[in-house]
Parts: structure tokens; C-alpha cells; sequence
């Protein structure tokens, strides 16, 4: 079983998706006590959001192996089902189609990162009506290397933006809500599996940050300038000529985190991806 994303609903649970078939969802209290499980069945379940609509809550999941993603209630009922974007006319099968994760806009249109396949945006409204899509693998401004993670980022009201992750080129990139490019954020050393935001900051889970297959990943918290302000699992952020300078794994803390939840108290919990069958680790904030 691996790991691969958690996300806190509004009783304060925290619910972890994992690839195993018998068990795919994993409810916890904040002790790390079980409270419940269910599955949909899915060997590839990777990505997971959470979203509150019209006061009832509902979860978003990409699977690899399905080529789709499902939004459930909160007990995993399916209610609506995303099919590969043929309407694109990029993939001329569902096996190109590897969705990674999903956002949520202010709207509910959702939004949809092929990461493991083609490198799409894909973006539809809350029935899953196609409306456009952008991206695609590439070296250009608007194209991604591993589009694996997407989120929204709504610290700025009055300007939601989407924050996607290219997670092979160490950087992510801000567009709007329409795909059109705004910035991109060099992070080197960083290999970013998806962006989590809690109050002001920006959270990631970095898979690697020199050698795949090493265990050297570690967790990146951000301000609202980018910068990068704490690597735990990793050296002290330092800057050169603006520029982060690639961290250096500590040697003890992490086994391929892949995602980061943040609780009501900003504590951080780190699910992992391929780490022997490890519990997610719970980071306590100090201060």
C-alpha cells in the first residue's frame, strides 16, 4: 500500500487515499487512531481534494490505472464520474489519460492534471462538462514536465489563481482560472508533488531533491512571496542572487513524501509514497 494523499474534512478527520483495493480510503482521528474505511476498488487512486459545496462536503479522486476521476460524498458513494478528455482530440485512447490530481474553483468548475500522461489542463464545469484545456508537455512557459499536482489558491479574494506543479523541471507555475500563464517559480533541487495552502502559506511534499530511488525527499513551506521559509527533512533555506539553492537531504526524516495535510493547529501530517508500508509521519508545529 502506498500513501499517497490526506486531506483534513470538517470534523476534523483525517482521511488518507491509498492504492490498495481493499482499502482505498483510511479515516483517522488526529491520534492516529482508525475511525473508518471504504474503497471504490481502485489500484491506482493518487490524487485526492476536498470540497465543501452548498455545506455538504464531497472528494474529487484521479486514478492512474482507471484513467478517470470520481467525485464522491463523503462516504465514497460515486456521483459523478470524468472520463478521459476526448474532447480535446490529444488522446486517441484512455491509456494516455493518467489524471494525478484535481482543484476545485470558486465556481466548482474542476479542474483536472493529466501528470503521468500527457501533461493537460483539463477544465470542466461542476456537472463534468468539458470547457477548455492547456498545457502539454513542453519546455514553453505554458507547458509542463509532470503537471503532478494542482490547486487553487485563493489567499488574494478578489484574484483566485490555479498554482500547477512541473514537477520534473523543479518549479511550479500560476495561472488563471482561464489557463493562461502567469509565473513560474523556479524551486531547484525540488521535485513538488502537489501545492497545499493553510492561511498565508504554501506547502509542499517533495519527493526528491537529488537522487531518485534514494529517500532524500523532504517538506517546503513557503510565504506568500514564494519564498521558501523552512525544508524540514532538509538544510536551512538558503538564497543565492535570488535563487534557491538545492537542499540537502538530512538523512533521517522522510521516505518519499508524497503529499502534506495541515491540521486546524498547523501541525503537518506526510503521507508516503513506496516507504515500506509506513504510517503517514505527524510534524507538531512549535511556535
Amino acid at each position: 500500500m502506498d500513501c499517497h494523499e490526506m486531506v483534513q474534512d470538517k470534523a476534523g478527520r483525517l482521511l488518507l487515499l491509498t492504492n490498495h483495493p481493499k482499502n482505498n480510503m483510511i479515516i483517522y482521528d488526529r491520534s492516529g487512531k482508525v475511525l473508518e474505511t471504504w474503497t471504490l476498488g481502485l489500484k491506482g487512486a493518487h490524487g485526492l481534494t476536498i470540497s465543501e459545496e452548498g455545506g455538504e462536503e464531497f472528494l474529487y479522486i484521479a486514478t492512474t490505472t482507471d484513467h478517470k476521476v470520481f467525485k464522491t460524498d463523503i462516504k465514497g458513494n460515486i456521483l459523478l464520474e470524468l472520463d478521459y478528455p476526448k474532447e480535446t482530440g490529444k488522446y486517441d485512447s484512455p491509456d494516455k489519460y493518467l489524471p494525478t490530481e484535481t482543484a476545485i474553483g470558486p465556481n466548482g468548475d474542476i479542474y483536472v492534471s493529466d501528470g503521468y500522461g500527457l501533461d493537460y489542463i483539463m477544465q470542466y464545469n461542476a456537472k463534468g462538462e468539458f470547457i477548455r484545456f492547456w498545457g502539454g508537455k513542453g519546455d514553453g512557459k505554458d507547458n509542463f514536465d509532470c503537471s503532478h499536482g494542482i490547486t487553487l489558491d485563493n489567499r488574494d479574494k478578489e484574484n483566485p489563481t490555479l498554482l500547477i506543479t512541473s514537477r520534473s523541471k523543479q518549479e511550479f507555475k500560476r495561472f488563471s482560472l482561464d489557463g493562461h500563464h502567469i509565473e513560474t517559480i523556479p524551486l531547484p533541487g525540488c521535485w513538488i508533488c502537489r501545492p497545499v495552502i493553510k492561511g498565508e502559506h504554501l506547502y509542499f511534499a517533495v519527493l526528491v531533491t537529488k537522487t531518485w530511488g534514494a529517500y532524500d525527499g523532504c517538506v517546503a513551506v513557503l510565504d506568500k512571496d514564494n519564498k521558501v521559509v523552512s525544508l524540514p527533512g532538509a538544510s536551512d533555506p538558503i538564497y543565492e542572487n535570488g535563487l534557491l539553492k538545492a537542499p540537502d537531504y538530512d538523512d533521517f526524516s522522510f521516505l518519499n513524501p508524497h503529499d502534506v495535510c495541515i491540521d486546524d493547529d498547523e501541525n503537518i501530517y506526510v503521507p508516503q509514497w513506496m516507504s515500506g508500508r509506513t504510517y503517514p509521519y505527524k510534524l507538531e508545529r512549535l511556535h
